[in-house]
């Protein structure tokens, strides 16, 4: 088992660490990063079925049991980054140096592609990157992505139209531009929050200076309106920082009391789960971890190894956080308990491969996003209480 630290209120729930061969005998005649066998093809369902795990409903004081294989979805995704889903269940998958944005139709499983973001310039870590849909879509039809283009990264929004049963891609409109770039830390997570503003994770882009710079765009969470404005009540004024301090954020997500977490990647040690608070500062590159200096506020978990984590899409569901790892490749189960967090369970370990994203579908489902090029898959998972 991978080491840990941890700062939490006493003793974590006893939780299993299941074997991926175990776990996946029922489906998989070898167990095998991405072979050729696997789960079987599964068909999502648009509607969430009765008991089903979604945001808020499992009690926030135990551990989700450890998720089972439902099967998965051939798409033929090359190097997805991102997923969102659309009312009627259909999903949208980033796919990083394409550009393109896939479907797949809920309820039939169908895949099929969008559209491509123009002006998208991948190159190491960069290209089209997160999703994030509008919380008004069914008024304004807005889809959000974060990508890399010639001189930086940013965000645009594009209207998603239902035209002769099918979708249709607008134009894009730039809201926000001058996040910096690199070939890697570009950070690229973005969702909406419950207050109904875009939150940004942006990378460092290997400019050290920029993390403790509150004027810099780099090396932060950003808090933004709709329209690419600093969001009222920002931290430090009329600026889009929220908090700082930070090397690569790569996962966004709020727990049920609202609070919001961030996934972020170490150097060489020190992979983090954070709590975010307004204007807090996460210590990069001053320090990493959870060290216990003033002025810095300490991780909730920490990987002291990055082979065991790179965290990447962060999801929770009731009381867990779910953190898909790169170069770990396992799906990380953390329990949240209130303010603090529990002892990281792992699972699948290197069964799947590199996982991307962890995103909760409208059934109740985890979607898990491959990141092997072979090509790529949704991995569909079901939750025990």
């Amino acid at each position: 088992m991978a080491a840990w630290h941890t700062l939490r209120s006493p003793a974590a729930a006893a939780a299993i660490l299941l074997s991926a061969c175990a776990l996946a005998a029922s489906t998989l005649s070898a167990c095998t990063a991405g072979g050729d066998s696997g789960p079987p093809p599964y068909v999502p369902a648009a509607s969430t079925p009765a008991g089903g795990n979604s945001a808020g409903n499992s009690s926030p004081s135990a551990p989700a049991g450890a998720p089972a294989v439902a099967g998965r979805i051939e798409a033929g995704l090359q190097l997805p980054w991102s997923t969102v889903f659309l009312p009627d269940g259909t999903a949208i998958i980033s796919e990083r140096d394409s550009a393109l944005l896939k479907t797949v139709s809920g309820g039939s499983g169908t895949a099929g592609t969008l559209g491509k973001v123009p002006d998208v310039v991948p190159g190491g870590e960069g290209g089209l990157l997160g999703l994030a849909l509008s919380p008004n879509f069914t008024a304004d039809r807005y889809l959000y992505a974060y990508f890399t283009a010639s001189q930086d990264n940013r965000i645009a929004r594009l209207r998603i139209d239902q035209s002769g049963g099918g979708l249709q891609l607008g134009a894009p409109e730039v809201i926000f531009t001058g996040i910096p770039k690199a070939s890697t830390h570009n950070g690229g997570r973005i969702r909406f929050g419950p207050d109904g503003y875009l939150y940004v994770g942006t990378g460092d882009s290997q400019r050290r200076e920029q993390p403790q710079d509150p004027k810099a765009l780099g090396g932060k969470i950003l808090r933004l309106t709709p329209e690419g404005r600093p969001a009222p009540g920002n931290p430090f004024g009329d600026n889009p920082v929220y908090s700082l301090g930070h090397r690569n954020v790569q996962g966004l997500a709020w727990d049920s009391a609202g609070r919001l977490w961030s996934s972020e990647f170490g150097p060489t040690v020190d992979d983090e789960l954070n709590l975010i608070v307004p204007g807090g500062n996460y210590g990069w590159p001053e320090v990493t971890g959870a060290p216990g200096r003033t002025g810095f506020l300490d991780a909730k978990v920490v990987w002291p190894s990055t082979a065991d984590s790179s965290p990447s899409g962060l999801e929770i569901v009731g009381g867990t956080a779910y953190l898909g790892a790169l170069r770990g490749q396992r799906l990380w189960a953390v329990p949240l308990r209130g303010d603090s967090a529990s002892d990281p369970v792992g699972h699948f370990t290197r069964t799947y491969g590199r996982i991307r994203d962890v995103s909760l579908a409208p059934d109740g489902h985890l979607w898990v996003l491959s990141n092997n090029q072979n090509p790529d898959y949704v991995l569909v998972l079901a939750l025990t209480g």
